[in-house]
């Protein structure tokens, strides 16, 4: 089986757009995940890191100095392989990239990284809607930074009226990249399921164990996100229908569809799906299974986040059995359309059983 890679994530966004808070948010909701942080300041005293200093599983901070000044990848990978050790058990990083990061920086040493533990795990930028007009003003970098996120949190958007949130949606969208997904936040409250696979807690498993402080203030924002506190209320998740009530809660800022197949994908259909992903496609997640020549008994694993793409082979447990099974998460996607998309990917004709039909694909293969 492949080696599963962690994911590293690139948090941007200028000096109060609310990252540090977005960021505490994900850690406190992890679940059973571990998250490592790289906490890049960018300041003789470490406000950062001491916001996230305890709620962390394993934290490296750059200090004073500045990760996106580094000339080459090397200085990155050492912190990058601090967190990515077997012992650390970490199953995400997250990079909190200064307030005046240069956001391509860190992309480009990610991808150029030889770490073969960690993959590209997508820019997030965030985004402070009461002050996005000002922000722009002072720095205009901002539109290039927007033009490669990933995913824009619009954050603060509780301080904004509506006509005019709709109005600051539309100007990201003609700033961005096409299609790119702008989700809504208050408080930095977003669903980790949207960034990342947030594993379940693991329950204790010794008969008596005294209850710490920890269980109880987990327990206590569990019951909040139950009630509707830091609700984002935009769109429902599959599973979730229109009347069910639950139109606040954080789950309810994305859409999640599940597809799967019996039969063998075409390769070339599933590369022309991928390779024209509808606005607001933000993560596809799974396996596949192909019909051509030579990879009917290997499995691929597909890891997608924007517009980054890879596929992982590994041999299917079951043979020309296993069946495809994909997630794709994003924001305003339609879900019948999503389907109806891959299910033409569906049925591979015997002329298209050849090796070679494999190429687009295999582009994007990790050995």
């Amino acid at each position: 089986m492949a080696k599963r890679q962690i994911p590293v994530i690139v948090l941007a966004g200028f000096l109060g757009s609310g990252k540090t808070t977005l960021l505490n948010h994900l850690l406190s909701r992890s679940g059973g995940s571990r998250i490592g942080v790289v906490v890049n300041d960018f300041g003789s005293i470490e406000i950062d890191a001491m916001s996230v200093a305890g709620q962390v599983d394993s934290m490296v901070s750059l200090g004073n100095g500045c990760l996106c000044c580094a000339v080459d990848t090397s200085e990155l990978d050492g912190f990058l392989d601090r967190l990515a050790r077997p012992a650390a058990r970490i199953d995400v990083i997250v990079i909190e990239a200064s307030g005046l990061a240069e956001p391509q920086e860190l992309i480009r040493m990610i991808l150029a990284s030889d770490n073969t533990s960690i993959v590209y795990g997508g820019l997030v930028e965030v985004v402070d809607a009461a002050e996005f007009a000002r922000t722009r003003a002072r720095h205009p970098e901002i539109d290039r930074h927007l033009a490669l996120a990933d995913l824009v949190v619009l954050n603060k958007a509780d301080r904004v009226a509506e006509d005019a949130r709709a109005a600051l949606r539309e100007e990201l969208g003609r700033i961005g990249r096409p299609g790119t997904p702008v989700v809504e936040a208050s408080y930095g409250r977003v669903d980790p399921e949207l960034l990342f696979d947030r594993k379940p807690r693991e329950e204790d498993t010794e008969a008596i164990r005294q209850l710490s402080f920890e269980d109880l203030v987990r327990d206590e924002r569990e019951r909040e996100d139950a009630r509707g506190h830091g609700h984002d209320g935009e769109g429902h998740g599959d599973g979730c229908a229109g009347d069910c009530g639950h139109g606040g809660h954080l789950h309810a800022a994305y859409d999640s569809v599940s597809f799967t197949a019996a039969e063998p994908m075409d390769p070339r259909r599933l590369m022309d799906f991928l390779d024209n992903r509808p606005d607001g496609l933000y993560r596809i997640k799974g396996y596949v299974r192909f019909g051509a020549a030579g990879h009917r008994r290997k499995q691929y694993e597909v890891h997608a986040v924007g517009d980054f793409l890879r596929f992982y082979a590994t041999p299917a447990a079951r043979g020309e059995d296993e069946p495809t099974e994909l997630v794709l998460i994003g924001t305003g996607i339609d879900p019948d359309a999503l389907r109806a998309g891959l299910d033409a990917c569906r049925h591979l004709a015997p002329e298209d059983a050849e090796e070679h039909t494999m190429w687009g694909v295999l582009r994007y293969a990790q050995a």
